[in-house]
């Protein structure tokens, strides 16, 4: 339950809080911006079954792997809007990498198959200092 209220405030919250913050002149267009960047997971309907809630989206999905999300990065060094594209999309991409730990945290053998499980082990590894 918990994991779920993070993982939509994450996605609808904090893109509000990041908007008003630090666009504050056009907060509602970037707001609406941010939001729209959650098109991204229109590539989870080439996915069988579509949806798995154990399943780790980042690096299954084809716009969830590290070469997307390296062009997400290189969105931030054009002009507006793509570089509010490119924050919402890695945005997008923290809050399903925090799904992909809280999952793992409770439920370890659940990301046996996940791409990503090294990744996701490796930041779990790292919280624990």
């Amino acid at each position: 339950m918990i994991q779920t209220i993070i993982h939509y405030f994450l996605h609808f919250g904090m893109p509000l809080i990041i908007a008003y913050l630090f666009f504050r002149d056009d907060y509602k267009r970037v707001y609406l911006i941010l939001l729209a960047t959650m098109l991204v997971d229109l590539d989870h309907l080439l996915a069988t079954p579509i949806f798995s809630p154990n399943r780790c989206s980042i690096n299954f999905h084809p716009l969830h792997t590290y070469y997307a999300m390296a062009v997400y990065v290189a969105m931030l060094f054009l002009p507006k809007p793509y570089k509010i594209i490119g924050l919402g999309l890695l945005l997008h991409m923290l809050t399903d990498l925090n799904d992909c730990v809280m999952t793992y945290l409770n439920c370890p053998q659940c990301l046996i198959e996940a791409p990503a499980r090294k990744l996701v082990a490796g930041f779990v590894r790292a919280s624990k200092f």
